[in-house]
């Protein structure tokens, strides 16, 4: 019962980290321990899983498909999502910089103590961590697209943003915010319960996690480090996504005027980033949260290695 709390735990920091733009829910499995189970449970939901479920035989199913393991990750999720939709939206108005500066000081010291489970840096393991590097730095200058509510954008925006969220490094919100449907889908929809939304950008995220699952299984068992490597690539640049002090660029129509949204607010193509031009309260408040949140990883990654020499 223990183990399973806490995966409920790691589970609520997996769906408050998807609800962020920039900071990626399959960061928090990987350093939390529970990255290849995650995957390897995920994808072990195949036709031999739907023939047990058929023929009777539950328990098979639940072995063969780790399901306490998924409902426990995925109850910590569902919790996070549906309960943090409403806070992040107040923080990010009111606090952006600590918010931005606390998952910073996460990611930052996320990037170490998973880089360090590299057994060997070979030629092949520091190309492909430029690689992933240079992927995460791209996305962040990559202009975002018009929001759209058709069917078949929120499938594909449900299936993008599944693999994405799986993918450490890569922000599945972020990736919402590139398409244009973040706010739609993670805020509007999430915290009204719009099933109109909501239901095809389901349907589209389990057919992304079922299929990116067994490449990631595959590749993670095949190319060990070489997968770490790019992970840890992706992690590094994402920093500059969720560097605390940047100010927003909004989308300008061809007469000059904001692009505005049906609501009235602005639409953000972009940031341009700074540094902290004093070090007064509210500078020092930020540099201590982003300390704070590296910290937290400190603790989580001590818990991980506990629990996982236990088990």
């Amino acid at each position: 019962m223990k183990n399973y709390f806490f995966l409920i735990i790691k589970g609520i920091g997996m769906g408050a980290a998807n609800v962020i733009p920039g900071v990626s829910g399959g960061t928090i499995a990987l350093i939390t321990g529970i990255f290849e189970r995650l995957i390897n449970a995920i994808k072990s939901f195949d036709f031999v899983a739907i023939k047990l479920i058929f023929t009777g035989k539950f328990k098979e199913f639940i072995k063969k498909t780790d399901l306490y393991f998924l409902l426990a990750v995925f109850t910590g999720i569902g919790i996070a999502v549906l309960s943090l939709a409403k806070l992040l939206e107040f923080l990010f108005r009111v606090y952006p910089v600590q918010v931005w500066a606390f998952f910073f000081g996460l990611i930052l010291i996320s990037v170490y103590f998973v880089g360090k489970t590299v057994k060997k840096w070979s030629l092949s393991v520091i190309l492909v961590f430029i690689v992933g590097l240079i992927i995460s730095l791209s996305l962040a200058f990559m202009t975002p697209a018009s929001e759209s509510d058709n069917m078949l954008y929120l499938i594909i925006c449900g299936i993008v943003a599944s693999c994405s969220m799986i993918l450490p490094g890569i922000s599945g919100s972020f990736v919402l915010v590139l398409m244009g449907n973040y706010e739609l889908i993670m805020i509007d929809a999430v915290t009204h319960l719009n099933i109109k939304i909501l239901a095809p950008v389901a349907v589209g995220a389990a057919i992304g996690l079922l299929g990116f699952s067994y490449f990631l299984s595959w590749v993670f068992k095949k190319y060990k480090d070489q997968t770490i490597s790019i992970l840890t690539g992706f992690m590094l640049g994402s920093l500059l996504v969720i560097w605390p002090w940047k100010e927003a660029i909004y989308k300008l129509a061809a007469s000059g005027e904001f692009v505005l949204k049906p609501d009235g607010e602005k639409i953000i193509s972009g940031y341009k980033y700074l540094y902290p031009d004093s070090f007064d309260v509210h500078t020092i408040s930020a540099i201590l949260i982003l300390i704070c949140g590296g910290l937290l990883i400190y603790v989580l990654e001590t818990l991980a290695s506990k629990f996982s020499k236990e088990e």
